[in-house]
Order: C-alpha cells, then sequence, then structure tokens
C-alpha cells in the first residue's frame, strides 16, 4: 500500500516537472531571467497567456499573482482575476 501511494506521489511530480518544463521553454530570455527571480521569493510558473503584446507569463505565490511581460517586466500587483 505505502509503496502504491509513493508511486503515485512519483507520478504526480514527474507530470508537474513536464508541464513546467514545457512552460518555461516557451519563455522569452528576459522572461526566464524574471521568472527565476520571482522564484526566489516562492513564486511558481503557473501558465503562459497569449495577448496583442505578447506572452504573459503568469506565476502564483501563496495565492498571490506575480506577471512577466514578453520584455520581462515584473508585475507583482497585477489586474487579474485567477479562477481555479
Amino acid at each position: 500500500m505505502q509503496a502504491t501511494a509513493r508511486r503515485d506521489v512519483l507520478l504526480e511530480r514527474r507530470q508537474q516537472n513536464v508541464i513546467v518544463d514545457t512552460l518555461w521553454g516557451k519563455l522569452s530570455l528576459a522572461q526566464k531571467f524574471a521568472a527565476s527571480s520571482l522564484s526566489q521569493f516562492g513564486y511558481d510558473l503557473t501558465y503562459i497567456r497569449n495577448s496583442n503584446a505578447g506572452n504573459i507569463a503568469i506565476l502564483l505565490c501563496n495565492g498571490m499573482a506575480a506577471t512577466i511581460s514578453s520584455e520581462g517586466d515584473i508585475d507583482t500587483s497585477p489586474d487579474i482575476i485567477i479562477r481555479n
């Protein structure tokens, strides 16, 4: 029973790593630097949205959102709504 639970945890972790790696690959170089800086404060890359201004990276930390523009500009108080 414990072996099965441990295996499930490892599989879930691998799937999350694949998703993050896929998202990371879609970031511009400037976004990667900015995301790396935010990760030191506990932010995790959650998803990327396309807009007229380019890709916008959305990161979350304890329910708080931060965005990174395609130029690498960080906004820790974005005017966005995160749905569950």
